[in-house]
């Protein structure tokens, strides 16, 4: 295994930390100042040591999250709360989050220290599919719906959406399912909120742009005011975890992610 990989593996730091540290002399194989990061070790039998201290190694690690609103997808932040304040009691270094959620929308995100874990299903040629629960002020009809399957242009000089999968769950008057949507109230949305129109249903895309699944359903006329992501690559969300819980991916569940997204 490479050194880099090994110590971004033993959670001493991501891969772009580690290799400053081991061409700043910070690392010794075997007693030995190392510091070319490509070097190859044996992790089972060599001694690494970092400042001093030798490293066990981790190995591997991936997390289920079900993000709360209010967080922002990051590994620390000066001004806002992040979604590793939930990890307090865990070593995070060299784990990241795989892909992002917006601060106000809750559900499913990985976290690992493994980069072909991300590679393999969050970049763009990869195409697995990530699916959202959402409530939105509008109404989705057959004509805005094929829009959608079919792919639909969210922003100046974009390209047309690739084609995903829309499935409406409910539709009616605000005033009629108010007490169904997971929100305290709409006063500060709009004026005329409880004489709107709403629909709730599940918006599956295969991309990954900026405010995406917001962008698409504003394109047909629809505010989204809830967002949840519910699954990745087939992955479907633990329900059982509260907001802010977490909880080790399972070895099937890993394999079935990695198989997915070399489909």
């Amino acid at each position: 295994m490479r050194l880099d990989k090994f110590l971004a593996q033993s959670s001493i730091g991501n891969r772009k930390k580690v290799r400053t540290y081991i061409k700043e002399g910070m690392i010794t194989v075997n007693g030995d100042v190392i510091t070319e990061p490509a070097i190859e070790i044996n992790e089972s039998s060599d001694v690494i040591k970092y400042i001093g201290k030798v490293v066990d190694y981790a190995g591997k690690v991936y997390y289920m999250f079900n993000k709360p609103s209010g967080y922002i997808t990051a590994t620390k932040d000066t001004d806002h709360k992040t979604v590793f304040d939930f990890f307090d009691n865990v070593n995070m270094n060299g784990v990241f989050h795989v892909g992002r959620l917006d601060k106000d929308t809750e559900g499913l995100l990985l976290l690992t220290n493994d980069g072909e874990f991300e590679h393999q299903l969050m970049y763009p040629e990869k195409h697995v599919e990530k699916t959202y629960f959402f409530w939105a002020l509008g109404s989705l009809d057959e004509k805005d719906r094929k829009q959608l399957e079919q792919g639909i242009y969210i922003g100046k000089g974009e390209i047309l959406t690739k084609p995903a999968k829309i499935e409406v769950q409910k539709c009616g008057m605000y005033k009629e399912l108010k007490y169904e949507m997971p929100i305290d109230n709409l006063e500060n949305m709009h004026s005329n909120h409880y004489s709107q129109p709403v629909v709730s249903g599940y918006l599956t895309i295969s991309e990954g742009r900026k405010h995406q699944v917001k962008r698409m359903l504003k394109a047909v006329g629809c505010y989204v005011v809830y967002l949840k992501r519910i699954s990745i690559g087939g992955l479907i969300l633990d329900e059982s975890l509260e907001k802010g819980q977490y909880r080790f991916l399972t070895e099937v569940e890993i394999q079935k992610l990695m198989k997915i997204s070399k489909e």
